[in-house]
C-alpha cells in the first residue's frame, strides 16, 4: 500500500506527529480539523456557527490540497464540545457546505479544550 501525505498552508499545521491528510487506496483521510486560523493558530469565533464555518473552510483547504471538494466526502466524524447545546447550530452551518447525497456521519460529544468543534472526513478519490 502506498500512502501520500497531503499538506497545505491554507489549513492549520499539525500540532503533533500527524499529517493534515493521507491519500491511500483510493481514499483521502483527513486529520481532525478545528476552527483555528491557518496563519495565527488562534480559534476563529466564539459561537458554534462561527467555529463550524472556519472548521469547514479548513477541511475544504485540506481536500483542495488533493484536488477534491466536499462532493467527494463519503464519511464525516464530528466532535462537539457541547452536543446538546450546539447540535442545531452546527448542523445549520454544516448543511451550507455539504450537498445531497449527504455523506455518512457520526456526531459525538468530546472535550475539546478551547474550541467547540472538530471534524475529520474520508473522501473518495475519483
Amino acid at each position: 500500500m502506498s500512502r501520500q501525505k497531503i499538506s497545505t498552508g491554507l489549513a492549520p499545521s499539525p500540532a503533533g506527529p500527524y499529517s493534515q491528510a493521507i491519500a491511500a487506496n483510493g481514499f483521502l483521510y483527513t486529520a481532525g480539523q478545528t476552527p483555528h486560523h491557518p496563519a495565527t493558530g488562534e480559534p476563529v469565533g466564539s459561537t458554534i456557527e462561527e467555529q463550524t464555518a472556519q472548521t469547514m473552510k479548513n477541511l475544504a483547504a485540506v481536500l483542495g490540497g488533493h484536488g477534491l471538494d466536499f462532493s467527494h466526502v463519503v464519511k464525516a466524524t464530528v466532535h462537539l464540545h457541547h452536543p446538546g447545546r450546539d447540535f442545531d447550530g452546527f448542523n445549520a452551518i454544516y448543511a451550507e457546505f455539504i450537498e445531497a447525497p449527504y455523506p455518512a456521519r457520526t456526531t459525538v460529544g468530546s472535550f475539546l479544550g478551547d474550541f467547540l468543534v472538530e471534524i475529520d472526513v474520508v473522501a473518495a478519490i475519483p
